[in-house]
C-alpha cells in the first residue's frame, strides 16, 4: 500500500502508467481513475501550467499521505504535468484502488478537488494568439469545501 507521485515535465502516456498501476493492485475489487486533458475547442491554442519547484512535489505528496490516510487505500497514483500542452495533451492522472470502490471513488476525487482548487500551479491558456491566466472556478472550491465538512464526506 503506497503512493506513486510524480510532477513531469514532460508528455506521458495515461494508458501505460494505468496499466502499470493496475498491474500491481490484485487484491483490489476496484480501481478508479481520473484523466484530465488540455481541451480541444474554445480556441485554446496551448495550456501553460507552471509551479514552484520547492512546495510542488512536496504538496502532491501529502495529498497522498492524506488521501491514503483518509481511506484504506491498496494503491494510489498521482502524475501531473507541468510546461507547455497542446489540446488532447494528458496534464493529470489520478488512480486510486481499493478493496471497495466507494473508498477507491472518494479517493480520487479527494485528490482531483484539491489539485485543481489548491494546488501549487499556475495556469494559462493561450488562445488567439495572447495568453492569458486561468484562475479556479467558485465551483472548484465548493468542491474542495465539501472535505472539510465530515458531513459530505
Amino acid at each position: 500500500m503506497g503512493a506513486d507521485v510524480r510532477l513531469l515535465e514532460g508528455p506521458f502516456d495515461p494508458a501505460a502508467e494505468l496499466a502499470a498501476f493496475t498491474a500491481g493492485q490484485e487484491e483490489a475489487g476496484g480501481i478508479v481513475s481520473f484523466l484530465g486533458q488540455v481541451r480541444t475547442g474554445g480556441g485554446v491554442e496551448a495550456l501553460e501550467l507552471r509551479h514552484y519547484a520547492p512546495l510542488t512535489l512536496p504538496g502532491m505528496q501529502a495529498l497522498a499521505t492524506e488521501a491514503l490516510r483518509r481511506w484504506p487505500l491498496h494503491g494510489l497514483l498521482v502524475h501531473h504535468r507541468s510546461g507547455t500542452m497542446r489540446p488532447g495533451d494528458p496534464i493529470v492522472l489520478v488512480a486510486a484502488a481499493a478493496r471497495h470502490r466507494r473508498d477507491a471513488f472518494a479517493a480520487a476525487e479527494f485528490a482531483m478537488d484539491h489539485l485543481k482548487s489548491e494546488s501549487w500551479f499556475w495556469k494559462r491558456e493561450k488562445v488567439g494568439g495572447a495568453w492569458h491566466w486561468v484562475e479556479p472556478r467558485d465551483v472548484d472550491f465548493a468542491d474542495l469545501a465539501r472535505w472539510s465538512d465530515p458531513a459530505q464526506v
